[in-house]
């Protein structure tokens, strides 16, 4: 089939969870012989050469906090067009263009859009019979819940807002698509009452070498996430409040991923390597990863990678929403008392527990990486 991918960012250079998540769709169906053409933004600054299968909308500022006077000027759209913020971040005429220009020049079998903030193409698509929407988080919860924390009357404002536009756009594509692809049981419930043609998968994850399991361990503790994103900041800061002072001096941590900087010097045990290119290896050289999570909706793509190396991971409960029957290399903890007793607890791990953890976790990435191929495969085929 010949399917056209419609994302906000292009995913391949995979620095966020939801790029992760993207791009996984991406090479499935690439994998399982589809034609697959992306359209997106590429980040100002980023000069990686697209793929060939990649077409570059234009260089576009993502993060509202790097942004400098940008945000004004989305807001204004937003309030021009009667859009969400969130979505008018990435309206554009240049973009509507390419949409026009490709559907005119080839003809699609499916067209996938990723993320309820581009419901603004729709317009804009002949075929929409043959939509498929994929739906990272239901978006408008993300925006309840920041308002239940925001005691400012404008911010208030602004995020009721957010929250009441972004939940009619979602749904309206959600009403519009053939199918909706979800990726944890939350949000497959919530769609499925709008479109019952909606289905949940399991994201894969990358499987480790041998080679990679015998990477040298350069520090006890490793926390990654992309740390400019409100829900990811909140679980860094809740780690260093509350667990950090019950763990031993003694222990290394290493922290990375953008938006951390207030940890540089702040701590004698601490490191802050900033963003990292290779975080499956950054990962691999810790004897223990974290992932303090205390916000946020929709599967963590950052606890999935964590699995993938088989390294012991401490995680709370709401880190691991979204995945079932994960392996025992990985602790749920609720309080940080036992987040703190448990790293320490799994820091004593001798190598031979360890090695039962890797083929623990070897045998549980295989057995989901198959059932997610299918999965896409049969789900493509009744389009």
């Amino acid at each position: 089939m010949k399917i056209l991918y419609l994302t906000t960012v292009l995913p391949s250079g995979k620095t966020t969870g939801g790029e992760i998540a993207s791009q996984t769709f991406i090479d499935a169906l690439i994998e399982l012989g589809h034609d697959v053409l992306v359209l997106g933004y590429q980040r100002i600054g980023d000069r990686k050469h697209p793929k060939d299968n990649e077409i570059i909308v234009g260089d576009r500022h993502i993060e509202t906090s790097t942004s400098k006077y940008y945000p004004i000027l989305w807001m204004g759209v937003s309030f021009l067009r009667h859009l969400p913020y969130s979505a008018a971040k990435y309206y554009s005429q240049k973009y509507l263009q390419k949409i026009h220009q490709l559907t005119h020049q080839q003809a699609f079998d499916i067209i996938i859009i990723d993320h309820a903030q581009l419901s603004w193409v729709i317009p804009h698509i002949n075929h929409q019979q043959q939509i498929i929407l994929v739906a990272h988080n239901i978006e408008h919860e993300v925006y309840q819940k920041q308002l239940l924390k925001s005691q400012n009357i404008l911010k208030r404002f602004i995020i009721e807002r957010e929250s009441n536009l972004i939940q009619k756009i979602e749904n309206k594509l959600a009403t519009i698509a053939k199918k909706v692809w979800t990726i944890n049981q939350h949000d497959y419930d919530y769609f499925q009452k709008i479109n019952s043609d909606t289905q949940q998968f399991h994201l894969p994850l990358k499987l480790i070498s041998t080679s990679d399991k015998s990477t040298k361990t350069n520090y006890d503790i490793a926390i990654i996430g992309t740390w400019t994103w409100q829900a990811n900041h909140l679980g860094l800061e809740w780690f260093f409040q509350s667990v950090y002072p019950l763990i031993p001096e003694h222990f290394t941590i290493h922290v990375a991923g953008k938006g951390a900087n207030w940890l540089i010097n702040k701590y004698p045990n601490v490191n802050y390597h900033g963003f990292v290119e290779n975080s499956q290896l950054f990962m691999l050289q810790a004897k223990v990863i974290a992932i303090p999570s205390v916000s946020g909706t929709g599967i963590q793509i950052k606890t999935l990678d964590a699995i993938a190396t088989a390294k012991p991971i401490v995680a709370t409960s709401l880190a691991l929403r979204g995945i079932v029957d994960y392996p025992s290399s990985v602790q749920s903890v609720e309080t940080p008392e036992e987040f703190a007793a448990k790293l320490c607890h799994l820091l004593a791990y001798n190598s031979d527990t360890l090695d039962d953890l890797f083929t623990e976790s070897h045998q549980w990435v295989e057995k989901r990486q198959k059932s997610f191929l299918g999965a896409v495969q049969s789900s493509v085929e009744i389009i």
